[in-house]
């Protein structure tokens, strides 16, 4: 009789010591199922995907420090883009003047009202004269703050007999401003000189 009760009571220690450690293993399983989750769920988080050209690119996050040479090349050429391409049609320069005029102070609106005022795109207009810029280079010095930059390139000038090549060089500085529609890498151009826009090439079309 007392043997049949030592085994009931062993049989049932046992039984819950296995409910024990099952339950033990059960919360285990439950936190690193929640832990791995939480995991994956930060790390989607800091995939942005953009799309180009009908394509979904992963894009990953940094520090604005560590894309400075970047934005700021990228941001300088754009200017250029914007303030040397154009077509003789006036809404086309207004338009493309007035979106360089977002990224740069009153130093490229100086440049553009001498531009202006001594007819150069009056006479484009009359003229039917296209203008297109291509980047060489643009050097960016970040080791001092605003940050110096020199950029040098080429200007294609179409006119109805001939097309002329110029060479041009700009030098400014870079100030770090608020971002927006207008200006999305956030800098300012700042002291913008251009010190060179000279003809290199004539070439009868």
């Amino acid at each position: 009789m007392f043997r049949k009760a030592k085994n009931i009571d062993t049989a049932f220690r046992q039984v819950r010591q296995l409910s024990l450690f099952f339950i033990a293993g059960c919360i285990l399983i439950s936190f690193f199922a929640l832990y791995s989750s939480q995991a994956i769920f930060t790390r989607s988080q800091q995939r942005i995907y953009v799309l180009a050209e009908g394509k979904a690119l992963e894009a990953y996050g940094a520090e604005r420090k560590d894309n400075i040479p970047v934005e700021a090349t990228d941001h300088i050429k754009t200017f250029h883009e914007y303030f040397f391409s154009l077509d003789p049609d006036e809404k086309v320069i207004n338009s493309n003047i007035r979106r360089a005029l977002y990224l740069a102070d009153g130093s490229a609106k100086k440049q553009y009202d001498n531009l202006r005022e001594g007819g150069y795109y009056s006479s484009m207009i009359a003229g039917n004269i296209s203008q297109q810029i291509s980047i060489d280079s643009i050097e960016v010095k970040t080791d001092s703050y605003p940050y110096y930059f020199r950029c040098m390139a080429r200007e294609k000038l179409t006119r109805v007999t001939s097309t002329v090549t110029r060479s041009l060089v700009t030098e400014g500085y870079l100030r770090s401003v608020s971002r927006s529609d207008n200006n999305p890498h956030g800098f300012l151009i700042e002291r913008w000189m251009i010190l060179e826009n000279k003809d290199i090439k004539t070439e009868l079309r």
